[in-house]
Order: structure tokens, then sequence, then C-alpha cells
């Protein structure tokens, strides 16, 4: 047979061997995403990425406690349950179980939140004091370190956040005083009067102190670090002042306080407005200390409700193993605004040192 005959009758079968072999061939597989809103329902998250490699969510849900979901790839999530429990007999607090956030340290992990205190502490209706428990785990259980809150606040605080500042081998505390019972005279309270819109405007302030190491208590006073403009030429009257000026309510809120480190720059990024309205956004400031003196961006809000999310607010800031930067926060859905969802969207720095969010977004984006 000629060599030509048998290249012809050859070739088709490894033209069929090819095909075959190519429906066999192991598909790619597809890369992970995530998409907002997570599965949790639940506001004032915080993100934790442990030792053991796994990412552990926190947030404000329980009336007497704290629960939490863990994630291996933020895609896929598995409750842990309740993993603090409080407004018992043996507690210190009876309600209001707010914004926790926890820390590793040393193999041990840390639950900074807030909660009412049994015993009356401020001269308010309003009680809320900052506690922390302990645990060996990051899904608990968690118990409190004390008999009581961590200090015994004059008025009502919220929103604990741990800096360890390794420049100065100091751990500090931030947190929020309430507008419950601080009514502040400004531009914008008078112009509130005249408008017959409200009679006076409370206000939350951010303050920051320094923390024993041993989170037995603080050391010092707490210093004002954050708190709304005072005229209404500020460059941050108009989104601080929203509530007001809208009518929402007779309050500006400067909470949920989030402070980290970048090269020689401490950004604190801090939320405004009604918490439970459409204009909660999130801004930020500058220092070059974590005490301050803290510099607001012009450029803020630099987290706002889009689209159907709204709402936007609380957020933290986690480092992903990529180095990549994202925020953590919480949001409500325009068709479902009664509910809050947790959100996650990648932070960008600029060379400049200017802070933006890539967010809020709605579609599937490539895993951290």
């Amino acid at each position: 047979m000629k060599k030509t005959l048998v290249y012809a009758l050859a070739f088709p079968a490894l033209i069929a061997a090819i095909s075959v072999a190519s429906c066999h061939r192991k598909a790619e597989p597809a890369p992970m995403t995530v998409t907002n809103p997570l599965p949790m329902k639940f506001g004032d998250p915080f993100l934790l990425h442990a030792s053991d490699g796994k990412y552990y969510m926190y947030g404000t849900s329980l009336d007497d406690g704290f629960e939490a979901y863990v994630s291996e790839n933020l895609s896929e999530w598995t409750p842990c349950g309740q993993i603090y429990k409080g407004a018992d007999s043996a507690s210190w607090n009876v309600s209001e179980f707010w914004a926790p956030e926890v820390y590793e340290r040393d193999g041990k992990y840390y639950m900074f939140f807030s909660a009412t205190a049994k015993e009356q502490c401020t001269n308010d209706n309003e009680n809320f004091q900052i506690g922390v428990a302990v645990a060996d785990s990051p899904a608990g259980p968690f118990k409190d370190m004390h008999t009581g809150p961590l200090f015994k606040s004059p008025y009502p605080v919220i929103d604990a956040n741990v800096l360890f500042d390794e420049p100065s081998g100091k751990t500090y505390l931030y947190f929020s005083r309430c507008c419950s019972g601080h009514p502040v005279e400004s531009e914008v309270s008078e112009w509130a009067r005249q408008k017959q819109l409200f009679d006076s405007i409370e206000e939350s302030w951010i303050y920051g102190v320094e923390l024993a190491p041993d989170f037995s208590g603080i050391i010092g006073e707490p210093q004002l670090l954050l708190a709304p403009p005072t005229s209404m030429d500020d460059k941050q009257a108009e989104w601080e002042s929203l509530s007001v000026t809208t009518g929402e309510a007779n309050r500006r809120w400067t909470e949920g306080s989030f402070i980290f480190r970048r090269d020689s720059t401490y950004y604190i990024v801090y939320s405004a407005n009604a918490y439970y309205g459409p204009h909660y956004a999130v801004g930020y400031a500058t220092s070059k200390s974590p005490m301050g003196p803290f510099e607001k961006y012009a450029g803020n809000p630099v987290l706002k409700r889009k689209d159907n999310v709204t709402c936007t607010g609380h957020n933290m800031v986690i480092e992903m193993p990529s180095g990549e930067l994202y925020t953590v926060y919480h949001a409500r859905m325009a068709d479902n605004p009664s509910e809050r969802v947790v959100m996650i969207d990648r932070i960008l720095i600029d060379s400049t040192g200017t802070l933006s969010v890539a967010g809020p977004t709605t579609t599937p984006q490539p895993l951290p």
C-alpha cells in the first residue's frame, strides 16, 4: 500500500481521537466570585481573618448577645450560632448589644462591644457602656473579662474600635459618644430653629484614648477627635447635616469609626447621618498621629447610596493576604429598606494618599 493511502486512512482516525480527547478534557474551573449582599442579615459588621485561615463575620443582630458566620473564601458562609450571651444574672449588661469587633492576640480572641449596663453610669436614659469578652476560638464561646464595663463613661458610648499601634507600641480605643442628652449649639442648630424644623440638635462625637495592653481599662482621659461641622459653610456641613436639613431627625451623627495605618498616615473612617435613613454615608479623615489632629477629606463622603443600595455605613477596613484593602459595611436595599445587609467592596488608596471605595456593588467581583 502506498504511503499516501496510509496517511489518508489514518488522518480521519487521528481527527476522531483528537475530538474524543477534547470532549473529555477537564474544563477550567470558573473563577470564584463574591456578590453583594452577603447572606448574613445584620448591622455593624466586622470581619476577622483568623490564624486558622478562615474568615469570621460578626455583627449586631441578637437581643442578648452576638452571633457569627465563618467562611473559607468569603463567598460561602456557615453560621456559628450564638457566640456570646449576656443579659443574664451573671452579666454586667441587660440589653442593646451592638457593634462587636474581635481581635486575635497571643492565641486568644477578644471581643469589644457595647451594651446597656445594669448599673447606671450615665446621667441619661441611655446607659450604653463598652465591654470586652475573651475566647479561645474565634467562634467562641466568649466570656466577659470583667464584672463590669471596660470603664465607666459618664455619657452613653458605643462602637468600640481598637488600634494596636506598631510605631509607638501602644494600644488605643476609639468610640462614639451617643447623641442622647447631648444638644450642641452651632450654625446648623440655629438654622434648624429658624426653619422651624427642630428646637435643638443633638450630636454624637468620636473619642480616642489609650487602652491598657491587658485590656484592664483606659489610660488617661478620652480626647475628642471628630465631630460634625459647626458652620454652614464648612466643606463637610452639607453631607454630614442631611438628617437635619431634610427634616429626618434632630440629630447629627459621627459614629462607627474604624482606624488603620497605611504607610505613615492614619486613616479614620466614620459614618454620618441617621443610621436608619437613606443619607447614612461614610467619610474619612487623616492624621500623622493615632490621636490626631484629624483632617477630614474634602471629597467626603466616599461611600454613599447608589442605585438600589441605600443607607451605607458603619464600615471597617481589612487588609487581605494579597495586600489589597477591602471595606465591610452594612446597607439596606431599596426594595427592602427595613432589613440591614452586609456588603464588601474594595478600597483604593492612590499615590497621593487619597482613599476611595469601589462600591457599593451588586454584581459578581473576584474574590480578594
